[in-house]
């Protein structure tokens, strides 16, 4: 794509101490976004999707966090807590997973998005009150003027998530972290919220990072997909790409996973064997290994390759997979004999 990105993140790793040892979260990992764009990180719980995000926003605090997270130019790791306040919000905004928790229950929701707005601008009250008005009624809430004095307990769980939306809009950032903002919504809302951020973000260039578990949601509104599995890439490809030719076993075993229109009422849902990796002791080898059918049907010699050696992403057909025995990257091995 034409142009530099607005973010892009190099070789991060993320490592959290604990009393059993260290646990990295989060190992080598690297993408970048555009303005415009939408870029969705999928995986299992505690495949490190969030830790990526709170790492990009500058939130983790006790966690060592090293390579580069460059915003528009700009490197942020290492960058002092008052730079980064200065950016978060300004030029960087999160919506958080659980809106109920995100919001102060004691203020009420009007208040909390000026708050946000005079501590970046300096305007005064009741411009700030104004603009958080206008900014409720943009993310489709009824009423503004009237619910910008109601109390987070008093909107649903999908008006709720609209006031984060609201919030992180408040001060025109450029690139917005949205983390699960569909979890535990019906469908109906969710398709609601997703709509509202891709028009949102046609409306105002914005490049977004949307942290999911959902196939669905990331089918919906995605340009490109990035599939992590143990804190580290497994595969990354354009959207229409990765759903008509998974390249890695994962990424297949999760749409393998999803419900499909033609199944029988008494079709078991297709769950990918095992658990995930242990992240206090992480096997040398690929960590999809133990419960990947590729590697159970491979020959010893490929079988033991994949438990001893770690794959590192390579570009092959148009994806970015990191797996030993990946179609896509033998054939691409292939024609680099010839």
């Amino acid at each position: 794509m034409a142009g530099e990105p607005l973010l892009r993140v190099s070789d991060l790793t993320v490592t959290f101490p604990t009393g059993r040892g260290p646990v990295r979260a989060v190992e080598g990992l690297g993408f970048s976004v555009h303005r415009g764009r939408t870029l969705g990180i999928v995986g299992e719980s505690g495949s490190g999707k969030s830790v990526t995000s709170l790492a990009v926003m500058g939130l983790h605090t006790g966690a060592e966090v090293t390579g580069s997270v460059v915003l528009d130019g700009r490197e942020l790791t290492g960058l002092a807590e008052r730079e980064l306040n200065r950016l978060r919000g300004r030029r960087m905004a999160m919506i958080f997973q659980d809106p109920l928790s995100a919001l102060h229950p004691y203020y009420t929701v009007g208040e909390q998005i000026a708050e946000h707005h005079r501590v970046h601008f300096g305007s005064r009250r009741a411009a700030s009150r104004r603009r958080a008005a206008e900014l409720l009624g943009e993310v489709g809430i009824p009423e503004p003027a009237l619910r910008a004095g109601a109390y987070p307990h008093q909107f649903s769980g999908g008006m709720r998530q609209r006031v984060m939306i609201a919030m992180a809009l408040a001060c025109e950032p450029e690139l917005l972290i949205a983390d699960e903002p569909t979890t535990a919504l019906d469908v109906t809302v969710q398709a609601q919220i997703l709509e509202l951020i891709a028009r949102l973000q046609e409306q105002r260039a914005l490049a977004v990072v949307l942290i999911t578990h959902d196939l669905g949601v990331v089918a919906r509104v995605a340009h490109e997909v990035l599939v992590m599995y143990g804190g580290r890439a497994v595969e990354q490809a354009p959207v229409d790409a990765l759903f008509a030719a998974p390249a890695h076993p994962y990424t297949r075993g999760l749409l393998d996973s999803l419900p499909r229109l033609d199944d029988g009422d008494d079709e078991p849902l297709r769950a990918i064997p095992g658990s995930p990796p242990s992240l206090l002791d992480p096997a040398p080898g690929c960590a999809f290994a133990p419960r990947c059918p590729r590697a159970a049907a491979a020959a010893p010699a490929e079988r033991t390759r994949c438990e001893d050696t770690r794959p590192e992403l390579r570009s092959a057909e148009g994806h970015l997979v990191a797996c030993h025995l990946s179609p896509h990257t033998a054939a691409h091995a292939r024609r680099g004999t010839r």
